[in-house]
């Protein structure tokens, strides 16, 4: 039997930011970014601290590999209309607040990886993975893109301009069908049913089976983990319920506005034959001061 792990998030905020336990995290992004990851430290980011309800549902983690490019990951429950925006300004920030200021200008910009886990439908498509990166193509001749010069790639040690900006990974994980594929794909399994198969292969998969098993938290930590995940649960429920209320009122609405509009046609008609108004508000239910008005349109 398949044995339950804690959610990736929960690893994320109490156990991946050990430096023994870096291993998981650098299988899941050499498997994700398709290069070998090595973590050199994790840095503090704007949602590393508690907050006691978990307000904003989500959980980032900022690590520095050995080539001083900046990964942000960040797992996100709740849906959120603006969360590409949102993308964009995590990077952003980064730049700004880990560029080296001074003698070189712009040269020591941090390359940033920014990879978004959500649990949410974002946008609009069929595929659970999407990959983004800045490319400059021509406008004319729309297979031409644009090369750093052979000083540049020296300067700035990099190959394409690509290199320079953000790259960023969406991985929407409801979207995943539970069939993996490939060692990618394992690690989605992972994220989405929190277990591990037996015949896993992927980086990292076999660390995280035996690091995040919940039997294996102490009785403090295995309370708070199942409680935060009831009132997951709970939260969902509360939403959920929410949404069938919203759908039943719409109904309603359009019920009550469908009849006023078919009182007001028939009300128009019998204008229309110069019936006599107390006749015409008796027959629709229609105030005087309502039918005078449907007269003068």
């Amino acid at each position: 039997m398949t044995r339950k792990l804690v959610s990736f998030d929960w690893a994320m905020k109490k156990i991946l930011r050990q430096k023994a336990n870096f291993v998981i995290l650098e299988g899941f992004l050499t498997e994700l970014l398709k290069f070998d990851v090595k973590i050199e430290e994790v840095l503090e980011s704007e949602a590393n601290q508690e907050n006691e309800e978990d307000k904003f549902n989500r959980v980032d983690l900022l690590a520095k590999n050995e080539n001083e490019q900046l990964i942000l990951i960040e797992v996100q429950y709740s849906s959120e209309i603006d969360y590409f925006q949102r993308m964009l300004y995590g990077s952003s920030k980064l730049i700004t607040e880990y560029i080296s200021k001074g003698d070189s200008g712009y040269k020591n910009i941090k390359k940033v990886y920014s990879v978004n886990i959500v649990y949410f439908a974002l946008g609009q498509g069929e595929d659970y993975i999407y990959y983004g990166k800045t490319e400059f193509r021509g406008l004319y001749k729309k297979h031409d893109i644009l090369k750093p010069s052979k000083r540049q790639q020296e300067d700035f040690c990099i190959k394409t301009i690509a290199d320079i900006y953000p790259e960023y990974y969406i991985l929407r994980i409801n979207q995943f069908n539970d069939i993996a594929k490939n060692s990618l794909d394992e690690w989605i399994y992972f994220l989405k049913n929190e277990e591990i198969k037996s015949d896993f292969k992927a980086k990292g998969l076999s660390e995280a089976k035996e690091t995040l098993d919940v039997m294996k938290l102490d009785d403090k930590a295995r309370a708070i983990y199942n409680r935060r995940e009831e009132n997951k649960i709970y939260k969902s429920s509360l939403l959920y319920t929410a949404k069938l209320k919203g759908i039943e009122e719409g109904e309603k609405i359009g019920i009550k506005k469908g009849k006023l509009e078919e009182k007001i046609k028939t009300a128009k008609n019998l204008l229309l034959a110069n019936m006599d108004i107390e006749f015409i508000c008796k027959t629709t239910g229609l105030s005087i001061e309502k039918t005078n008005k449907l007269r003068d349109l």
